[in-house]
């Protein structure tokens, strides 16, 4: 089971952190990302990284603002967002599953969303 956390309300340039805590099994050795989906479109990609954190993979529109990490320790993957849009908002899901199924968007491990909303 993946829960998701840490969404909320903030106005454009503001930072966020979610955080996605796995319980009911480990997932040290799968591969975690973040997806998410805004009103009215398709779910996106925004964020990947594989078992060891040595490998990471973003949404380009996001790059250099939003970085993701996990503590494996902790069964816990993060998203920190940084500078945020009004184009951000939407709500965010965490997934796991190996790495390159997690790209593909085709994970069969979700977490419920987060919603994220950024004012302008």
């Amino acid at each position: 089971q993946l829960q998701a956390s840490g969404g909320g309300s903030v106005q454009a340039g503001g930072s966020l952190r979610l955080s996605c805590a796995a319980s009911g099994r480990t997932f040290g050795s799968y591969g975690m990302g973040w997806f998410r989906q805004a009103p009215g479109k398709e779910s996106e990609f925004v964020a990947a990284i594989n078992w060891s954190g040595g490998n990471t993979y973003y949404l380009d529109s996001v790059k250099g603002r939003f970085t993701i990490s996990r503590d494996i320790a902790k069964n816990t993957v993060y998203l920190q967002m940084n500078s945020l849009k009004p184009e951000d908002t939407a709500v965010y899901y965490c997934a796991a599953d190996s790495y390159g199924t997690v790209l593909r968007g085709t994970a069969r491990y979700w977490g419920q969303g987060t919603q994220v909303t950024v004012s302008s």
